[in-house]
């Protein structure tokens, strides 16, 4: 393959971004087509960061100081009645959805970011690919790169056979403005990373940026998940049922959970939780309700398309690396995409290598995830583990 010139990245949030400004940096022409036709906004909440991620913005030209997000010293995790029972050391950044688009965002012209561009098709051609868009509107570039998340239009259209499988659990993810909280609430949870440990359930929750992304004391949010067994066919439908009786397969719009089931969550909340917790969950305005999935592939290039981030892999949130990933993906794939000396060369070594990456985390992932409904004894991770392997990537660096 000759060098590419014209690059089309399909899916427009951080993975997309990531990648389409590493390329833009070394000169490629490239365009993002977003399927939504309103801005994004509001994604996800809270972000754990790690020093490969920040690495990663810095070889972008982004410069990320301590105003990237809040950063806290330790970890801490919560007996039921709220007593401290296990704290370790743990320097780390948790910053926003929002605030790490607005800088990648920032990073690339807007005439290069094209919103209500839902792809329905793409076709090789000789020299590089075509691309259909559900508005009618068609596209021609050298490359294509899939980063479309979890349910990648993409990877349904060069790997079809590979779909996101259910891991049995779903996350609750309730998010609060750090002034709501009460001063007990606000001391347990707004200075530290914190966990609880429920048999066969697992909550954490740390301090985010708040509106404008603001990470001043005051104005800074609580973001809380909270993994919880629904193990059953009827259990998980139950959930993703709404009021008119709808089923929502993959997740339920958060508007569109019904009351009933809000209100067993916040009881079990109360009943199952530490105070602090308990409290975030019951003054949440809108929970967010997500069954967790994960996903591998055998292969993620395919002549003059590559998948990258969550199109790609889909790994189980414990490692907190979705994004340092996609970052890593981005990254690897412009480096490969600009070696003069032989393009193909070089992605079959992106290929190989990110396929291992990948991997590894899914694996790790699932490590994690294990305690979620477990119920026999020695199934359970103790607190030291719980709080020194979630959202770390110290198992890649062995």
């Amino acid at each position: 393959m000759n060098k590419p010139r014209r690059i089309a990245v399909v899916g427009g949030s951080l993975g997309g971004l990531f990648a389409a400004v590493a390329l833009y940096r070394r000169g490629f022409d490239v365009h993002v087509y977003e399927r939504n036709a309103a801005p994004l906004a509001g994604r996800g909440a809270g972000i754990v960061t790690h020093d490969r991620l920040l690495a990663a913005l810095a070889s972008i030209d982004i410069a990320a100081g301590e105003d990237l997000g809040v950063r806290v010293a330790g970890r801490r995790t919560y007996a039921r009645d709220g007593s401290i029972i296990a704290a370790m050391a743990f320097s780390q950044i948790n910053t926003a959805w929002d605030r790490l688009l607005e800088l990648l965002r920032m990073a690339l012209p807007g005439e290069r970011y094209h919103l209500g561009a839902s792809l329905v098709g793409a076709t090789p051609m000789t020299d590089g690919v075509s691309a259909r868009f559900a508005d009618g509107r068609e596209i021609e570039a050298d490359f294509l790169v899939g980063s479309d998340g979890i349910r990648s239009a993409v990877r349904g259209l060069v790997l079809p056979s590979a779909r996101p499988a259910y891991a049995g659990y779903v996350a609750w993810r309730g998010l609060i403005e750090e002034a709501a909280l009460s001063p007990a609430a606000h001391d347990a949870l707004m200075h530290h990373f914190t966990f609880g440990l429920p048999p066969g359930e697992q909550v954490l929750a740390y301090p985010v940026a708040g509106a404008n992304n603001a990470v001043a004391a005051g104005q800074r949010r609580c973001n809380l998940v909270w993994y919880r067994p629904a193990d059953s066919a009827e259990a998980l439908s139950r959930l993703l049922t709404d009021e008119t009786g709808k089923q929502h397969d993959g997740g339920i719009p958060p508007p569109l959970i019904r009351q009933n089931v809000l209100a067993d969550m916040r009881a079990d909340a109360d009943r199952l939780l530490a105070p602090a917790f308990a409290e975030v969950m019951r003054l949440s305005p809108q929970p967010i309700l997500q069954p967790v999935f994960d996903l591998t592939v055998t292969r993620i290039v395919f002549g003059r398309i590559a998948l990258i981030g969550d199109a790609a892999f889909v790994a189980r949130p414990h490692v907190g690396a979705g994004v340092t990933k996609a970052a890593e993906d981005a990254l690897a794939l412009a480096v490969a995409l600009d070696r003069a000396d032989g393009v193909d060369g070089a992605l079959a070594q992106f290929e190989a290598a990110r396929l291992a990456t990948g991997q590894r985390i899914v694996d790790r992932a699932r490590e994690l995830g294990t305690a979620i409904g477990a119920t026999a004894e020695g199934s359970f991770r103790s607190a030291d583990a719980t709080m020194r392997e979630t959202a770390s990537l110290a198992f890649l660096e062995g």
